[in-house]
């Protein structure tokens, strides 16, 4: 670990960017670290953590440079979170592309050209999506599957992974990326991703909130059952994230920084099954059906059965035990006031 221990994370002021923070805090593998925080709406501070947090448009490459230029220095590490999410990719193409592939671009520069000054190669930990993948598919997707997006967000993703994948095979950073799964559940609003409904058929009915799933025409549709989705816990990839900072660079193939980050196989009526099992057929009785066919198409578009083999010997966890031990700990943090 470099003696600098600086991680700069873009997307902080998100969910995840929230949470990955915490985790980077607690590492027990890099002590004291110092944290910069930036989003277009200014970053919470983790519990204990030296952080600085910066309202930045990610979009301006003079704002992204300046976070290389902080009292902090230079990070050793880079966590580019942020993006806009799949809905409203599709929704508004123009608007993805300036945010989830120009801006990505801006952060890799100005990597670049901050290790370049230094005299290091600085770590970019990148996330990426299953959204990359689309078309006929084989049964599992192993590191060799082709990725062939069916939509704006999966587009912008491949392309940034060719970014980081050319960056790191020329010397300008040392490139790690994540493609993640289906995160469930996720706390807090809906937000814009096409999964969005994965997590809240969970979360709201667990609050005692209606809530819409846009898949199938009702409980007994046959396309709860048919929709399968490949999915993770928070506290899983949480841990995956900051694990992957300390992957040794030969661990990875030769050829590609691509993991595709552990998961597991489910279904929407297996969330169904797992919520009535947590909480009861009351819970269950609060999600109402409402198909959308734009949502429906490209969630279903995403492959749902993975080859964890390779993730795995790189050091990755995956969740044990399906959905229920899922559904279970989100009501506990719930009842707890944790989320």
């Amino acid at each position: 670990m470099s003696n600098n221990n600086v991680v700069l994370i873009t997307g902080a002021g998100g969910w995840l960017g929230g949470l990955l923070a915490r985790e980077v805090v607690s590492d027990e593998q890099a002590p004291n670290v110092k944290l910069i925080l930036a989003d277009i709406v200014e970053p919470k501070t983790p519990a204990g953590a030296d952080a600085l947090t910066i309202r930045a448009d990610l979009t301006d490459p003079k704002q992204v440079d300046g976070l290389f230029k902080t009292a902090f220095g230079v990070p050793d590490t880079v966590y580019c979170l942020h993006g806009i999410m799949s809905r409203g990719s599709e929704d508004n193409f123009d608007l993805g592309v300036k945010v989830n592939v120009d801006s990505v671009r801006s952060v890799l520069d100005a990597a670049r050209y901050a290790g370049e000054r230094t005299g290091t190669v600085l770590k970019f930990i990148f996330t990426s999506s299953l959204a990359v993948y689309g078309g006929p598919l084989p049964p599992v997707i192993t590191p060799d599957t082709i990725a062939t997006p069916q939509s704006a967000y999966g587009m912008g993703k491949l392309v940034d992974e060719l970014f980081v994948n050319e960056y790191t095979r020329r010397g300008f950073v040392d490139g790690r990326i994540l493609r993640l799964p289906t995160i469930v559940v996720r706390p807090g609003p809906p937000s814009a991703a096409t999964s969005a409904f994965v997590s809240g058929i969970i979360r709201e009915p667990l609050q005692g909130t209606p809530t819409t799933c846009p898949i199938g025409d009702g409980p007994a549709s046959p396309a709860l059952a048919a929709l399968a989705l490949w999915v993770a816990s928070p506290e899983t990839t949480a841990a995956n994230l900051r694990a992957a900072r300390h992957v040794p660079a030969r661990a990875f193939a030769p050829h590609t920084r691509v993991v595709c980050l552990p998961g597991f196989t489910t279904t929407v009526r297996a969330e169904l099954d797992a919520l009535a099992a947590v909480a009861g057929p009351a819970a269950v009785a609060r999600v109402r059906f409402e198909e959308d066919e734009v949502n429906r198409s490209v969630v279903a578009s995403w492959p749902a059965r993975f080859d964890n083999a390779y993730a795995l010997g790189l050091g990755f966890k995956v969740d044990e035990g399906g959905m229920v031990p899922i559904v279970r700990r989100f009501k506990e943090q719930l009842e707890a006031g944790e989320v």
